[in-house]
């Protein structure tokens, strides 16, 4: 489905909900926050006439979507346009001083502004009156580029004062995903899943009755519907259910939406974009049981095992210096198992961190690294579960709850 059939197709999820008043979130189109990291890669890379042209190709992209899309409010929308492609050029026409990051907050966060843009013009030219706004004006964040942190105080209280007057007049607020803006003005992102996350702040700042996130599937489901076909939509979920899929790797909400939203106990709700009528998925405070068994695969991982030299125990010293390296050296182990004289750390296998890794542990440890192996965690698991996924498999480590199995596979 290509960006004018979402954009059409959003008009027929609000007829949905005639009666709300509503904050709707939206992020860029398409592939556009991709375009753009393409520019900030060229701008930071002093090649400003290649940023220039890939920014030109994103420029175009938006102008014939809103050509399509757009009759009367055409001409003033392209104005709108225009002004915050100028935002970005000025940039372009810059030499970097700044951090890659900065660059990136102040480019990237044009994706959302210009879907926006448009999408607000499309839905008022086709009867459904909303109030665009700035999200910038509304979510102050520290200056932390990439993965801004919220000012909630602040951010209440330009919500108070700029979002909620607005619903005197309409009965839809049109806003960015993703993006903030610090108190020197400078465009901020939220870092993963920040459209997801800025959903749950509105929600949890105006005590919405619920909040809505809508995606090209069918609800979450219990596997990768990719690598297991059998996969189904699990209707009800709790808010620590998925908070634990998410941490061991599956590809749901990211934690931090949830966050906002468990303070308040404001269900949130995904849904399909393509079918609306699809129940979705509904997650809230209440534990839900007889889960089927949940399945999250991570390729690529590799096992550390670190040996004491002189056959001591592993103790509190030994521990607090393994986890002193990976905070330093920034890497999140992804399961960790102890023994009398060994340690075995399992994580993502980026090279150069793991080499990192390996070298500064030399120093205390006897260090081997394994690679190519696969971390296999079962939520819910039963016997034929386990037997399935891990038959002719040789299992190089094992971990069990009473709720979670995991198997790091060769």
């Amino acid at each position: 489905m290509n960006s004018v059939d979402r954009i059409k197709q959003i008009v027929d999820i609000l007829r949905l909900y005639p009666d709300d008043k509503k904050v709707v979130v939206i992020s860029a189109m398409g592939k556009t926050t991709n375009a753009l990291e393409k520019v900030v890669e060229s701008f930071f890379g002093n090649r400003k006439e290649e940023a220039l042209q890939l920014f030109d190709h994103i420029k175009k992209q938006h102008l014939n979507t809103a050509k399509y899309l757009l009759v009367t409010g055409a001409n003033a929308t392209d104005a709108r346009l225009m002004d915050l492609f100028t935002e970005v050029e000025w940039t372009l026409h810059d030499k970097p001083v700044k951090d890659f990051d900065y660059y990136y907050d102040q480019i990237v966060c044009a994706g959302e502004l210009l879907s926006t843009t448009i999408i607000s013009a499309y839905l008022n030219e086709q009867g459904i009156g909303n109030m665009w706004t700035d999200v910038r004006d509304i979510f102050r964040t520290d200056d932390h580029f990439r993965n801004a942190g919220i000012d909630w105080a602040f951010t209440e209280k330009n919500v108070r004062e700029k979002v909620v007057p607005l619903f005197d007049e309409y009965d839809i607020v049109i806003t960015q995903g993703f993006i903030g803006a610090t108190d020197e003005n400078e465009s901020t992102t939220l870092g993963r899943e920040g459209s997801d996350y800025s959903a749950a702040v509105f929600g949890n700042l105006l005590n919405a009755e619920n909040v809505t996130i809508w995606k090209d599937v069918a609800g979450i489901m219990n596997a990768d519907p990719k690598a297991f076909p059998s996969a189904v939509v699990m209707h009800e979920l709790s808010y620590e259910e998925v908070i634990e899929m998410a941490y061991y790797g599956a590809q749901v909400i990211h934690p931090k939406t949830i966050k906002p939203l468990e303070n308040k106990n404001i269900p949130l709700i995904v849904k399909c974009f393509i079918d609306p009528a699809l129940p979705g998925t509904v997650i809230h405070h209440k534990t839900i049981n007889n889960l089927p068994p949940v399945f999250v695969v991570k390729q690529n991982q590799v096992l550390l095992h670190l040996q004491t030299r002189d056959f001591s125990f592993i103790d509190e010293h030994a521990i607090t210096r393994l986890y002193h390296l990976l905070t330093q050296i920034n890497i999140s182990p992804n399961l960790i198992q102890t023994g009398a004289v060994t340690l075995m750390v399992c994580a993502d296998d980026k090279e150069d961190k793991i080499g990192q890794l390996a070298a500064a542990a030399s120093e205390i440890f006897d260090v081997q690294v394994e690679k190519n192996l696969t971390l296999l965690t079962i939520r819910h698991y039963t016997k034929e579960a386990i037997a399935e996924m891990t038959h002719e498999k040789y299992i190089v480590l094992q971990q069990q709850s009473p709720h979670t199995v995991q198997f790091l596979l060769r």
